[in-house]
């Protein structure tokens, strides 16, 4: 919790509560139902939820966006994202009926009025949406020919509709045919600790 108040000293109380809840609920949720990696799951606040909230850093949401996230496993990037934007809408969607039942019972616990995980596939997922967010779920083409469809023409924000996924390593071969679109922005330029080197938070407007 203490890397989140770190990068995010302005946060509200109701903010700093609901953060400070996750760390216990997907450690006793994920002893049921495994969605993290056991070893991983003592570093929840960096390797999950600060890497999530790493969009936040570079984008911000106009009140009333919506948005889905697509893949969301047990919950990210979403639920730290519907946290930190509560004016915001987030759907959250994944084919894995487990992951889904994690993200529900988190955003209950913690009381999120503005985040709704659904069983669902992509290609079945018929909502109008102004950004998709998604983390490491697929190669950018494949995600956006599967999803497109979902970004609504209307622009309401100040910067384009579009899809913001968060990746890592050498993604030349995969970003090529956006190499004219694409903002790519390395994740260490917000956050200092090693394990955000060579991931990358990247945004194709459509």
């Amino acid at each position: 919790m203490e890397k989140i108040l770190k990068y995010f000293p302005e946060l509200t109380d109701t903010q700093k509560k609901q953060f400070a809840m996750l760390g216990d609920l997907y450690k006793d949720l994920n002893e049921k139902i495994n969605v993290i990696s056991r070893k991983d799951t003592d570093n929840i606040y960096e390797h999950h939820v600060l890497h999530s909230l790493a969009i936040a850093k570079e984008y911000d949401f106009h009140d009333g966006s919506e948005i889905l996230d697509f893949g969301c496993g047990g919950g990210f990037p979403g639920i730290p994202l519907a946290i930190m934007f509560p004016n915001c809408r987030f759907t959250l969607i994944d084919g894995t009926g487990k992951k889904i039942h994690v993200a529900e019972e988190v955003s209950r616990a913690i009381g999120l009025t503005n985040c709704f995980p659904v069983h669902r596939r992509g290609e079945e997922e018929k909502g109008s949406y102004d950004y998709i967010v998604s983390r490491a779920v697929m190669q950018l083409p494949q995600l956006v020919r599967l999803m497109k469809k979902n970004i609504s023409r209307e622009q309401k924000g100040s910067f384009k509709n579009g899809v913001i996924c968060l990746k890592g390593g050498d993604l030349t071969e995969e970003l090529r045919p956006y190499a004219k679109k694409i903002v790519k922005t390395p994740v260490h330029k917000y956050f200092e600790e090693s394990w955000f080197d060579e991931k990358y938070i990247i945004y194709l407007p459509l």
